[in-house]
């Protein structure tokens, strides 16, 4: 019997992997709709694990799941992205704040500033793909660094902001830069082991986003950012 039910917990948990990818690599766009029936023939599968592996999409906040209608993939209107960067302004400034605090081995820093390299080679030629995958392993290397268990569980939020979102949140390459040079500076409070920096910067990165869809979404051109002793002048708002 706990054979039985430990082998479709793991049917779930395997099916909930690889509908999560396909959403995260833009196989299944915002909106698009999830049909169990054909879903279930081309994975293999009964609908009832394909159903409970949607619910656990849903309750990631990744599908939303309407009587009658099915499963949807969440669209990235901008009082759905606000609401999701709002928290992603708290969990990015306290993973900062306590990977600081963690003062984390030289390889980890030196994997951080790898990842912020691969980041600047994806400039030139521009490769938005590239640059979205880097960007998502930054901010998840830092969860991770956290050593919170509960903020790396909130990993949903931060690739359903940068990579289902993507679409709606575009990325340009000058923005791209700026956005880098922020990373930078939060990769320098780290090894500093500066928790108040990196939190500061961490929440900085995050707000310019919110002020910029709040912008978008109130018809006004927000102010650019204030510069601070770890970041350069002039940037302009950018997405995380």
């Amino acid at each position: 019997m706990d054979r039985r039910v430990s082998a479709a917990t793991g049917l779930v948990d395997e099916l909930a992997a690889v509908l999560r990818e396909r959403i995260y690599a833009g196989r299944y766009p915002p909106g698009a709709r999830l049909p169990q029936e054909s879903l279930a023939a081309e994975l293999g599968v009964s609908r009832t694990p394909l159903r409970e592996a949607l619910r656990v999409l849903e309750q990631d906040g990744l599908l939303r799941v309407e009587p009658g209608q099915g499963a949807r993939v969440v669209t990235g209107d901008v009082d759905t992205l606000l609401a999701a960067y709002e928290v992603r302004a708290v969990l990015d400034g306290l993973a900062a704040r306590l990977a600081a605090r963690s003062r984390p081995a030289p390889a980890r820093c030196r994997d951080l500033r790898r990842v912020i390299t691969t980041q600047r080679a994806a400039l030139d030629p521009w490769s938005p793909r590239a640059y979205t995958r880097a960007n998502v392993d930054f901010h998840e290397q830092i969860l991770h660094l956290s050593g919170n268990e509960f903020l790396v569980a909130q990993a949903p939020v931060l690739r359903m902001t940068a990579q289902v979102f993507a679409p709606v949140a575009l990325v340009e390459p000058a923005t791209a830069t700026r956005t880098i040079g922020e990373h930078e500076a939060i990769a320098g409070a780290i090894e500093d082991a500066d928790e108040d920096a990196a939190e500061r910067l961490a929440r900085a990165h995050i707000q310019t986003t919110i002020d910029e869809l709040r912008g978008v979404h109130e018809g006004v051109t927000p102010c650019p950012p204030t510069t601070s002793p770890r970041t350069s002048a002039g940037r302009s708002p950018t997405r995380s």
